[in-house]
């Protein structure tokens, strides 16, 4: 079988200790690692050293969603406690969910989890999950802006503290709906971002709410055998508009994360971005084209995952294992608050 098939291709060794478990004290103090897409030389910089990769006339395109607080404790009404994890939004106020302990929260359940917020079991849902409606006093995001917990990635060991509700957040986040946070953009500031657009540089914004599929393993040898979970994401035509006439006139467009890359690619029908709103399951691996993309910024992420397969697949799979394997020997910090890579 082609090795780039193969999950086992994707795996490196990552000593536990450069897994990040705390941001920089500056969401832009971050190192950052320039793999040269032409010839697949690597250069060591820090984040601050982003601007120094555009030239005027590029197009940054970020995602803008807002992570919420995904974690709920709440109790039934016979007392018992109860955590009730938001997955996916089916439509208004009810949501598919995990839960703990599954045996208490069963169709007809009740849930309080303030005087403010209620929900109730309304159905099972796929691989264990619930359905669930949430009765809130006024809007379901301000309530549980109030009582949810930020839902860490599971590789980050420690409880979620009052100050992840901001730093496990780009600054540019406007809609919520996400359960894990676009991590590319966490390394930009207003600063830098006014600085980018001082350069000519137009910034403009997409939407894919992160699912928990992002941290789901690719448990198949055969990666083409692997299922990814659906996520909401959304384009709007001025965005198509802008992106098609800049690809017209030759000009970049550089994707904040492999979320954007994603949405764009999602959206690409002959080298065209269309616009409007779908739920995409794009596995993008080596072997894949991409249609809209020339540069992308992102994080390092876990061995043998999708999110690893998809950089591969822009940056090519040989430089791409190398740059991963000089991370890991020059010490640089890995996963959601860890460093950057741009892929230029």
């Amino acid at each position: 079988m082609n090795k780039l098939l193969l999950r086992s291709s994707y795996f490196y060794n990552l000593p536990v200790e450069q897994i990040a478990q705390y941001p920089v004290e500056n969401r832009s103090g971050s190192r950052l690692l320039h793999l040269d897409k032409n010839d697949g030389t690597v250069t060591h910089k820090n984040f601050s050293d982003i601007t120094s990769f555009f030239k005027p006339g590029d197009i940054l395109v970020r995602n803008h969603t807002k992570v919420i607080p995904a974690r709920l404790f709440g109790k039934k009404t016979t007392g018992a406690d109860v955590e009730i994890f938001l997955v996916d939004e089916i439509e208004t106020n009810i949501w598919n969910c995990l839960v703990k302990p599954g045996r208490r929260l069963m169709p007809g359940a009740q849930v309080v989890f303030s005087d403010s917020l209620k929900a109730e079991i309304i159905d099972m849902a796929d691989e264990g999950m619930r359905k669930i409606c949430f009765k809130p006093a006024t809007d379901l995001f301000n309530e549980i802006d109030k009582i949810g917990k930020t839902p860490l990635p599971p590789y980050i060991r420690r409880a979620a503290e009052q100050k992840d509700k901001e730093t496990y957040q780009t600054v540019y986040s406007r809609i919520p709906g996400s359960v894990a946070a676009p991590t590319a953009g966490l390394h930009f500031t207003d600063e830098i971002l006014a600085s980018i657009q001082d350069m000519g540089i137009e910034i403009i914004d997409v939407l894919l709410h992160v699912g928990l599929g992002t941290f789901r393993p690719v448990k198949n040898d055969n990666i083409q055998n692997h299922s990814m979970h659906s996520e909401f994401c959304t384009i709007s035509q001025e965005t198509a508009d802008k992106i098609n006439l800049a690809k017209k006139e030759g000009r970049r467009i550089i994707a904040v994360g492999t979320t954007t890359c994603r949405t764009l690619e999602s959206f690409a029908e002959s080298g065209q971005l269309t616009h409007g709103e779908k739920w995409t399951n794009l596995f993008i691996y080596p072997g894949k084209s991409f249609q809209i993309i020339d540069g992308l910024i992102t994080n390092f992420h876990m061995p043998e995952s999708t999110l690893l397969m998809l950089v591969s697949a822009f940056g090519g799979y040989e430089s791409t294992m190398k740059a991963y394997n000089e991370a890991v020997a020059e010490k640089y910090r890995f996963f959601s608050y860890g460093d950057s890579m741009i892929i230029i």
